[in-house]
């Protein structure tokens, strides 16, 4: 079944120039046109659409509006903002309801690309309940002690790009973020960041102080949450795995870069299950009861419960907002990598690795192990490294005992 996008724009001459450079995508998009917001809403009204695509700026309601709207209605719709739009505070507005945003003129490649990346985990989501509630998301809850660690940091004159860095690097919930910002039009960078370092950078401190505590783009869990207890255990797994996968990539490959990609697929891996945690407490709460002393695995108790896993809802949102494939990947498919076709060391390889070493450690919020899949590894000729990678969990711990200890003193 064709895709069925909506495109917005007040000017007719800019809309007949969009259904002119579309004209070769007709065999897979239904594509209808509306000149300005209120024509959309009333199209909505009327039928389905699959996604959105809208200018900024545009009299009466501008597309940060008209997407506001369409995220409370029609939550599942991909929502886009393809404009020229320049103006700061204008473009600032426009993150919390817009999943991506994407610059004019329109790169049909990378629109089709976009969207066909989004399609394809949002039908892993079968549940509507649950699939709404991601799709409304304009951000994972962060830890509150990070949260404010980040805050107070942002408040001094004194804080440096490499201090926000670390920070934003220990929170699931901020690097997602600050990673669909950095693959976004919204910095006028063109390609894909994978590495937390070089989004960081390129969003720069003062754009990140602006939307920590102007825009408060970042949100927070409530300290008294039913789900508060279980939030440091899977913080702590989340880094730890960040930080193996980062280690088994520079042994593996020497590859600086490929190694802080693995970081961010690492700290990103378990966000499905925040999401759960944040959206659906009590449920999400009785899987994990179940899932203690069970043979089954968490995934199946997850799918059974919810009708997804949390792999599923993870990637499901970091292709709503435009993340890279890889770490798109890693998120899918870090319990089953042989799912994934891929036939060379990739962040899914170490994010599987470092997250099943660490569960059979003990370090998870779920019990239970995850077993490491031995054709997968054999077929990329990695079977003899997991020993020594095994190590790299006690010392990291150990590192992070050192450190404590550190900070206390």
């Amino acid at each position: 079944m064709l895709k069925r996008l909506l495109f917005v724009d007040d000017d007719a001459l800019v809309l007949a120039g969009l259904r002119r450079a579309l004209h070769d995508m007709r065999q897979e998009w239904d594509m209808h046109f509306a000149p300005g917001a209120y024509a959309a809403l009333q199209a909505l009204e009327k039928e389905r659409f699959d996604a959105v695509i809208t200018d900024m700026r545009m009299p009466s309601m501008d597309g940060a509006l008209l997407l506001d709207c369409i995220k409370d209605r029609y939550p599942q719709v991909v929502r886009i903002i393809l404009s020229g739009q320049s103006e700061k505070e204008a473009v600032l507005r426009s993150i919390a309801p817009a999943h991506q945003y994407l610059a004019k003129p329109c790169d049909i490649r990378e629109l089709k690309l976009r969207l066909n990346q989004a399609f394809a985990s949002r039908d892993l989501v079968t549940n509507p309940a649950i699939a709404a509630a991601i799709a409304r998301l304009r951000s994972i809850p962060s830890l509150p002690a990070i949260y404010n660690e980040l805050t107070v940091a942002l408040r001094s004159e004194t804080a440096s790009l490499g201090q926000i860095e670390q920070i934003i690097a220990r929170d699931i919930g901020m690097a997602s973020k600050i990673l669909q910002l950095a693959n976004s039009a919204f910095i006028g960078v063109h390609g894909r960041v994978s590495s937390l370092r070089q989004a960081v950078s390129l969003i720069g401190i003062e754009t990140v102080r602006t939307l920590t505590l102007s825009i408060h783009v970042f949100s927070q869990f409530d300290r008294k949450s039913a789900v508060a207890s279980s939030l440091p255990a899977l913080w702590d797994h989340s880094v730890c795995v960040a930080s193996v996968a980062q280690r088994i990539a520079v042994d593996e490959t020497g590859d600086k870069s490929l190694a802080e990609e693995c970081f961010a697929a690492g700290l990103l891996h378990d966000a499905g299950k925040i999401i759960l945690l944040a959206e659906k407490p009590k449920e999400y709460g009785e899987v994990l009861k179940n899932a203690e002393g069970c043979a089954r695995s968490i995934e199946a108790l997850e799918i059974e419960a919810l009708g997804c896993s949390h792999a599923q809802l993870g990637a499901y949102l970091m292709s709503m907002w435009g993340l890279p494939i890889s770490l798109v990947h890693a998120v899918a498919f870090h319990h089953r990598p042989s799912e994934a076709i891929e036939a060379r060391f990739s962040p899914l390889t170490a994010v599987h690795c470092a997250d099943a070493l660490s569960i059979a450690s003990g370090d998870a919020l779920e019990a239970g192990d995850i077993p490491l899949d031995a054709g997968y590894l054999d077929s990329l000729g990695l079977s003899e490294k997991v020993d020594a990678w095994r190590s790299y969990i006690d010392e990291f711990r150990l590192s992070q005992a050192e450190s404590s200890a550190t900070a206390c003193n």
